[in-house]
């Protein structure tokens, strides 16, 4: 396994990544609720059942409706200040969707440019802690590769690819992941806004970034 032991995994986000969890700290071991009901706690539960004598802290810091910039200024204190082993980094669908579902709040939109700047400079951030940095594609679970949105989504992801790529960082495709599994089932299999994924999308979110870890 690629993780280590007393290992501190950071995983930051937007709505996908938050699912509930806890505030300000996203773990709480007396409820067992603090790391949502997403993707995080499936990565911990396996983690904890499968490796115990590894005693990896698990800490999920994302935040609903947040897009790239908005990791910007705090990502000493979720991030950089844990000096944690492993951060991976799920954003950018609110930075597509907006353009989307807010079509008149112009200033509310992404940009790929800006996208790209704001992942870049996380990187540079974190690379002196970890290069152990898994960046993730974003992702609109839709089967048309022409709908307007599916297309602007594989835009940012062509970015994390490039950018993984520039500084050796672990990428994961998600777009490609739920693609597969597309070609058998509808994308309402996964969720009815086709973002917010329900408790399958995430075991294949989860399971992706347990191979990165080959946990």
């Amino acid at each position: 396994m690629r993780i280590g032991k007393n290992n501190t995994f950071i995983m930051i986000g937007d709505s996908v990544t938050d699912c509930g969890r806890k505030r300000p700290e996203g773990e709480d071991i007396s409820t067992g609720t603090g790391w949502g009901d997403g993707y995080v706690n499936l990565v911990r539960g396996q983690l904890g059942a499968v490796y115990p004598e590894y005693n990896i802290r698990v800490i999920n810091k994302g935040n609903s409706g947040e897009q790239s910039g908005d990791l910007l200024p705090r990502w000493k204190e979720d991030v950089l200040d844990y000096e944690p082993e492993w951060v991976s980094i799920l954003i950018g669908i609110n930075d597509v969707w907006r353009m989307f579902d807010s079509s008149n709040i112009v200033e509310s939109h992404g940009d790929q440019g800006i996208y790209e700047h704001n992942l870049r400079t996380i990187i540079e951030k974190t690379l002196p802690i970890t290069k152990n940095i898994i960046l993730m594609a974003p992702y609109f679970i839709e089967n048309s590769k022409q709908d307007a949105m599916r297309k602007e989504m594989d835009a940012y992801g062509l970015i994390c690819k490039k950018l993984a790529e520039e500084y050796g960082l672990f990428f994961i495709d998600l777009q490609a992941a739920f693609d597969k599994v597309l070609e058998s089932v509808h994308p309402m299999y996964f969720g009815w806004d086709r973002i917010h994924p329900n408790t399958i999308g995430h075991t294949l979110i989860a399971n992706k970034i347990l191979e990165v870890i080959e946990a």
